[in-house]
């Protein structure tokens, strides 16, 4: 009888498996996460490049972060900052520019689509995916100012109607009125 719950006791913690061990008698170490040290002090530049490939990604996906997060001066610095023509230098105005005002954003999808083929390729469908970004965002504004627009011309010819349905109930009650009286 004792036998019975010993063996269904190790039955369970045979299928269990090996994980539920300690580690002292499986006579493996921990794993640890594995990181890459030449890139984990390296990376994260204030102002991306195109130069270590290792930190390519890391870098830019930071500042596109940064530029999501900062505010109209952080931006109007950076852009100072970016000043020049190097492809770099204008995909980092695209980046700030695209999370800034309105109008700027025209210019960011302008500098995207202009520099976007001589990017590296790694960099690529992140800087598409921004540019892609930029246009649902000016696709949004377009659609909501067309809206006002419209809505405004809706409410102009409905006082246009409601003046007209005005000047043809007077019509009718001189109608009526001389009705009346004849």
């Amino acid at each position: 009888m004792i036998l019975r719950p010993l063996m269904l006791c190790l039955a369970a913690a045979w299928l269990a498996g090996c994980q539920w061990l300690p580690e002292r008698l499986t006579g493996q170490a921990p794993r640890e996460p594995v990181v890459q040290e030449a890139t984990a002090g390296a990376c994260y530049a204030e102002i991306p490049d195109f130069g270590a490939d290792a930190c390519l990604l890391p870098d830019w996906v930071a500042f596109g972060l940064a530029s999501q997060r900062g505010d109209r001066a952080w931006r109007q610095e950076m852009l100072e900052r970016l000043a020049g023509e190097a492809t770099e230098r204008r995909l980092a105005r695209a980046v700030a520019l695209a999370w800034g005002s309105e109008r700027q954003w025209d210019q960011a999808s302008e500098l995207f689509k202009a520099d976007l083929h001589a990017a590296p390729a790694r960099l690529q469908p992140l800087l598409r995916y921004w540019l892609n970004e930029v246009e649902g965002r000016r696709g949004l504004n377009r659609r909501l100012v067309d809206s006002r627009q419209a809505r405004q011309a809706l409410a102009d010819e409905k006082a246009a109607l409601a003046e007209k349905l005005d000047a043809l109930t007077d019509i009718e009650r001189n109608i009526n009125s001389r009705q009346q009286t004849e």
